[in-house]
């Protein structure tokens, strides 16, 4: 029996696509976008919105959790490594990288969706947290770090370094994420950066030329 150049290919395990991943992947962020929860969402569902065969999704993703987390991976980047210039850049060049990402309906609805997993999906929050979070706190730590050792942050202030990073992040990802009606605006970065860095500076010393004058 003769068989077709599709049955062939078949039958000798056909590469994957790249072109079946985008459709599947583009298809699930619309959804997401649309409103859907990523619980509400199934293989079968996801499939048929995006005109392919379940059985095509299944022979890439074997669960939920495995294609969200190739749907993360394809819309979250690093944040660009700090020029080391000054402080403040360097921190209001984070901020709004997280600012611009957090801009996009997607991203937002990508991050609430990722806050349901802690207790439904924990071992998928954990690999959230270790592959796209952890390392943009690395690179906010290294700024601080850097701030630290050049004396414009108070040098206690380092020994609770995450408390730090929270606060200088925590305002964009709290109004993306669980305040979606305020606005990202333009400048934001800056005036989170400037109050920041207002309450971490050092302070003067009592008994100063100044103040004995």
């Amino acid at each position: 029996m003769t068989l077709s150049a599709d049955e062939s290919a078949a039958r000798r395990g056909r590469p994957r696509r790249a072109d079946v991943d985008r459709t599947v992947i583009e298809t699930v962020l619309r959804l997401l976008t649309e409103g859907s929860s990523f619980a509400e969402l199934s293989i079968e569902g996801i499939a048929r919105e995006a005109g392919i065969g379940k059985t095509t999704v299944y022979r890439r993703w074997p669960s939920k959790d495995a294609l969200l987390l190739d749907v993360l991976q394809s819309v979250e980047e690093p944040l660009p490594e700090p020029a080391g210039r000054s402080l403040r850049e360097d921190l209001v060049g984070a901020i709004e990288a997280t600012r611009l990402r957090n801009l996009a309906k997607y991203e937002s609805a990508l991050m609430r969706n990722m806050l349901t997993q802690v207790h439904s999906s924990p071992e998928l929050w954990q690999h959230y947290q270790h592959t796209f979070v952890l390392p943009r706190r690395q690179v906010l730590g290294r700024i601080l770090k850097r701030g630290i050792t050049a004396g414009e942050i108070r040098s206690e202030l380092g020994e609770d370094l995450e408390l730090l990073i929270d606060m200088v992040v925590g305002p964009v990802l709290y109004r993306a994420t669980l305040h979606p009606d305020a606005l990202l605006v333009d400048r934001l970065a800056e005036k989170v950066v400037d109050t920041f860095l207002d309450g971490v500076r050092p302070r003067p010393q009592s008994g100063s030329a100044t103040e004995s004058a």
